[in-house]
């Protein structure tokens, strides 16, 4: 294999085969196999993913003892003595050089089965903690690109700046920043369809042309240059020094480096 050829893996969430999101998940395996790259697919659907996060994740676990998920989980990621499903999705993670998430929008936030393969299988120890490099800087899955790619049934105008949605950037930020920067991936700009309800053939291929480019450039693309925990630009109580921000930036743009 080439040495520009990559070890990608794609993670879908759409309940419905026939769907657009789906579609779009299947079209993104396609077109980087044909490319030659190395790709992996867990269906969350297909796979029917438990979400809930208990006892089950931690065969070891002793009944009597309580729960404590974040120490508990820690050690078995340690140990190697996490439940099959999860230590498979791990394996995938630690094999990948690049994660697509292919999801629909759902309010506002990811599927629920696809925030329950995110609570599983980021461990303690394995995405963050002490053993693991820091977050927010190296990060545990450094070296790893991340593309979010989102089907929204609202109109593009309703995400904007002025949008009564509010922008997609800061809708998607708890994912963007608070899973691929926390854990050192490097993310990309989301891909985003909107008014997905219903998608006539001519502007499906559109769409898969304009997802082709993304795909193409997955690991070329200008990432969102988020600041590292790091950089000097924060202060010991993790919270960004006065005067830091770009004159102009407010909100969570302030995390972001100024571009250029």
């Amino acid at each position: 294999m080439s040495e520009t050829l990559k070890k990608i893996l794609v993670v879908t969430a759409h309940p419905e085969p026939r769907s657009l999101n789906a579609a779009l998940g299947r079209f993104a395996v396609e077109r980087l196999r044909a490319a030659g790259h190395e790709v992996r697919v867990t269906d969350l659907y297909a796979a029917k993913w438990k979400a809930a996060v208990d006892a089950d994740g931690f065969p070891e676990h002793v009944g009597d003892r309580r729960l404590d998920v974040l120490a508990v989980s820690g050690e078995a990621t340690l140990a190697g003595r996490l439940s099959a499903d999860i230590a498979a999705e791990q394996e995938k993670l630690r094999w990948s050089e690049a994660v697509i998430l292919q999801f629909p929008l759902w309010w506002f936030s990811v599927p629920a089965i696809l925030k329950g393969w995110i609570d599983r299988v980021f461990t303690f120890e394995f995405a963050h903690g002490p053993s693991v490099p820091p977050p927010y800087s190296e990060g545990a899955l450094a070296g790893r690109r991340a593309l979010a790619s989102v089907t929204i049934g609202a109109r593009e105008s309703a995400f904007s700046g002025r949008g009564v949605h509010g922008r997609l950037a800061d809708v998607l930020f708890p994912l963007q920043h608070g899973l691929f920067w926390f854990t050192g991936m490097t993310p990309l700009e989301p891909f985003a369809v909107y008014d997905s309800v219903d998608v006539p053939r001519e502007r499906f291929a559109q769409v898969t042309q304009e997802y082709g480019r993304r795909l193409d450039g997955l690991f070329t693309d200008e990432p969102v240059p988020y600041r590292t925990l790091t950089c000097g630009d924060y202060g010991r109580d993790m919270r960004l020094l006065p005067g830091v921000e770009a004159p102009g930036t407010a909100g969570l743009d302030i995390h972001v480096r100024p571009r250029g």
